[in-house]
């Protein structure tokens, strides 16, 4: 089943706040879709009322993919979607793939601690203001370090906190994907301060639709997803990473450590980080990414990419992202059907009002 918000129509008399969009139902392909407003008003509601809301949400998507419904039909348009949930309770975003954190510290000659290795890193972020799939990137200024970060997440049931592993695996009720944007310019004089990120991570966004995890078939192992996520930088290839590759620490294991000191509600979204995969050893043992045009998995960040050119050849030759710039971030299933719909953002210069 997939899931998406859209805006409310000019003249709807809305059942919740315009900001929380009207709740539909997708069909597999992403071609069409029906409202599911009368089941719930908007995704969260659905969330807070899922055990009632999921099997009538089922057989509106049986329905629709059957083309049993036909009466409020209407073409689904990737580029009208807002983000599935415009506004979360939470967003904890992990570091799932410990690649990607131990060339961060090799760049810069640190060495990587043991605990990272058993004890994820994570971080909270701002979940009031989540952006629709194709909304642009505002920011004020291109010297900030503009990057993209393409990871997984996933959408959860309550959670008590200090649940076990089966309690965060059965939690799991949908899964999106992100692109976790970042200021990699102002990073470092935040983290100095000892208190963590705020304004090096502005919105994120999130894919057209979310989707129940049956939807994903045999990719999904109840734990990790095994799929390639494509990323592309101005229409060239960056990165396809893979999901189920070198993920040091899978979902439930993240929502574990996200309510090892606090409950989590229903409709928190939980990220795994961005996706890091290692290459197969050379001569020498160098295992670190290599790009999608050498045949390699290529990077879900343009930071990664630059840590590597930093030590090979001493300092980055790769620019982070500049105004005009634009990222898609898709995956793919074994046939080659989008699953998730698309990710694609320009990066806009920030104009006040």
């Amino acid at each position: 089943m997939k899931l998406a918000t859209l805006p409310y129509n000019d003249g709807d008399n809305p059942t919740s706040s315009k900001r929380d969009g009207r709740l539909v139902v997708v069909s597999d392909d992403l071609q069409l879709y029906t409202d599911a407003q009368h089941i719930a008003p908007n995704l969260q509601s659905a969330l807070d009322n899922w055990k009632i809301a999921q099997p009538q949400l089922q057989e509106l998507a049986n329905q629709l993919n059957n083309q049993s419904v036909t009466t409020n039909n209407q073409p689904f348009i990737q580029q009208h979607a807002m983000a599935p949930l415009p506004r979360a309770y939470a967003w904890a975003d992990g570091s799932a793939y410990v690649n990607h954190v131990e060339l961060v510290r090799k760049a810069r000659g640190a060495a990587m601690p043991e605990s990272f290795w058993h004890d994820p890193l994570m971080y909270q972020g701002g979940s009031d203001d989540f952006l629709a799939p194709y909304a642009p990137i505002t920011v004020a200024d291109e010297n900030w370090g503009i990057d993209m970060e393409a990871e997984i997440a996933v959408i959860i049931d309550d959670v008590p906190m200090g649940a076990d592993y089966q309690t965060a695996k059965q939690a799991i009720l949908l899964m999106v994907l992100v692109n976790d944007v970042s200021l990699r310019g102002l990073i470092k004089d935040e983290l100095a301060k000892g208190f963590g990120f705020f304004h090096s991570k502005p919105s994120s966004a999130l894919s057209p639709v979310a989707v129940t995890l049956d939807t994903l078939g045999d990719a999904w192992d109840g734990a990790k997803l095994h799929l390639p996520m494509r990323v592309d930088l101005n229409d060239a290839p960056l990165g396809r990473v893979h999901t189920g590759k070198d993920m040091v620490f899978d979902m439930p294991r993240l929502i574990m450590h996200a309510a090892k000191t606090r409950h989590l509600s229903a409709g928190s979204i939980i990220g795994s980080g961005t996706i890091s995969n290692k290459s197969d050893a050379d001569e020498s043992g160098n295992q670190m990414g290599k790009p999608v045009n050498q045949g390699g998995a290529g990077y879900a960040c343009l930071a990664e990419l630059r840590m590597i050119e930093t030590i090979l050849y001493g300092a980055p030759k790769t620019p982070f992202m500049r105004f005009g710039d634009k990222v898609t971030i898709n995956m793919q299933d074994d046939a080659g059907n989008n699953i998730f719909g698309t990710i694609e953002q320009i990066v806009e210069n920030y104009q006040p009002s």
